[in-house]
């Protein structure tokens, strides 16, 4: 099952110094935390931010390019997690019918961000995120366990560029 989610906050982890996409349900019962790179972070950080470029980014020229060739962005779906790594696919609309293209969550988030598409995640990735230990040292692993369970609402969406 595909549960609807929408971005809490960007922020820097504190014990890698790695940008986190932080992602929540609408009942914020359920939340996933998706560690990106500088560059897909700063990419998603100009969106929320409204900061407008003097040319277009990225991920500005693959939406005008979807959007010129008549298609749409219909949303995106963080769909697997294997070994550490987070999937994506981006789901089109063209030529009266769909179209599924792998991609980075980062890249897919950042995609769905300026064309307005809802974002998905498998409820099965958010079950296996629970399990899985992205850090190498079990103390660092438990301490940003804890720190994520204490995230103050106030503090998300804090990250700097």
């Amino acid at each position: 099952m595909q549960i609807e989610m929408t971005i809490k906050g960007l922020m820097v982890d504190p014990v890698t110094n790695m940008p986190i996409i932080i992602l929540r349900d609408k009942d914020g019962q359920k939340v996933l935390p998706i560690w990106v790179g500088i560059f897909e972070a700063n990419a998603i950080a100009l969106q929320i931010e409204n900061i407008a470029t003097p040319r277009p980014m990225t991920h500005d020229l693959l939406k005008n390019v979807i959007n010129d060739l008549n298609a749409s962005v219909e949303k995106i779906v963080v769909s697997d997690l294997k070994e550490n790594t987070f999937y994506a696919l981006v789901y089109l609309q063209a030529g009266g019918g769909t179209i599924a293209v792998d991609a980075r969550p980062s890249d897919a988030i950042a995609l769905a961000l300026r064309a307005r598409a809802p974002i998905f995640v498998e409820e099965t990735v958010i079950d296996n995120a629970k399990t899985v230990d992205f850090t190498s040292e079990k103390s660092d692993s438990e301490r940003l366990q804890k720190w994520l369970e204490s995230l103050d609402p106030e503090e998300l969406g804090k990250y700097k560029m």
